[in-house]
């Protein structure tokens, strides 16, 4: 059986957030220091990441964040490391991160605004459900959260699926909002940047959950040449359980990394001072520099 690494790794978010706010706080004063620390928490972020691949891998049997986790953590290491060699611009992506953990963190551990962004997402699931003509029972779980739906089954029995604060959107939102915040531009354009994804990743946030819980409900996957492949690839034993996996962990999960792309092209063209960033992540990922930040620049300029 998988242990329980919750309370670890819930505490290692902490520090690492902690972390970054403090690197970010250092770099007022003294770089170097600053430089220090934020290197530390990105070693940090890349042990947080490790720990996290069993729940995604064999929790959660999730492909596509089991494969983001395993990135992730040599794209840390590297980070922490070019960072102590001195790559100062990698402070600007640090400085996102930390406001990423700033927003996410409270939501996470605070039963107000956790629950009562649970409930709200439900509410406008139920209610695009409802739009679709799907009236599941609308019922509270074992928590006292009214976040579950309930699908009578053609096979008899029903079926229950609920919102989970993983369906509420806010670790997107709070990419978005750390990536925004973290740049310098004028107010004004950061806001609207800010709204625009805010609104946008809101919206596909609800469709997609309302997606996966009619799909589920209704069964829509259970087919005689998906049933076996989809209980095999996901070590279910339950074939009611496809709908659900092909929903959520193939296509909504799929989709949503496309959408977030393009969602990033909307905003750094809103924003280009974003192109910092662009260019701090293809360093990760390439070890060479692009230069799409003085290119931004030059076109800012020319504008």
């Amino acid at each position: 059986m998988l242990p329980d690494l919750s309370p670890v790794t819930d505490a290692l978010g902490w520090v690492v957030v902690g972390l970054f706010l403090a690197g970010i706080a250092a770099d007022w004063r003294d770089r170097s220091a600053a430089r220090t620390i934020t290197a530390v928490a990105w070693g940090a972020f890349g042990l947080f990441w490790l720990l996290m691949i069993p729940f995604f891998s064999i929790e959660h049997r999730s492909i596509v964040q089991t494969v983001l986790a395993v990135a992730a953590v040599p794209a840390c290491l590297y980070a922490a490391r070019r960072l102590a060699a001195g790559h100062d611009s990698l402070l600007v992506l640090s400085r996102a991160v930390g406001v990423m953990g700033l927003i996410y963190m409270p939501f996470e551990a605070i039963a107000l605004f956790h629950d009562t962004l649970i409930e709200l997402v439900a509410e406008q699931t139920y209610a695009g459900l409802r739009a679709l003509g799907s009236t599941p029972a609308f019922e509270v779980d074992e928590a006292g959260l009214r976040n579950t739906f309930v699908f009578p089954l053609e096979s008899g029995g029903e079926y229950s699926t609920r919102i989970i604060f993983a369906c509420t959107g806010i670790g997107s939102m709070a990419i978005f909002a750390g990536l925004i915040a973290a740049v310098r531009a004028p107010i004004e354009r950061r806001l609207a940047a800010l709204a625009v994804a805010l609104s946008i990743i809101w919206t596909l946030n609800i469709a997609r959950n309302v997606f996966i819980a009619y799909a589920t409900g209704h069964q829509l996957f259970d087919h005689a040449a998906l049933v076996g492949p989809v209980m095999w690839l996901f070590g279910l034993e339950n074939p009611v359980r496809v709908s659900f996996f092909v929903a959520d962990r193939i296509l909504a999960q799929g989709l949503a990394m496309f959408a977030l792309l393009g969602l990033a092209w909307i905003v750094v063209k809103l924003l280009p001072e974003l192109f910092v960033i662009v260019e701090d992540l293809a360093y990760l990922l390439t070890g060479e520099e692009h230069g799409l930040a003085d290119e931004s620049s030059n076109r800012i300029d020319g504008d």
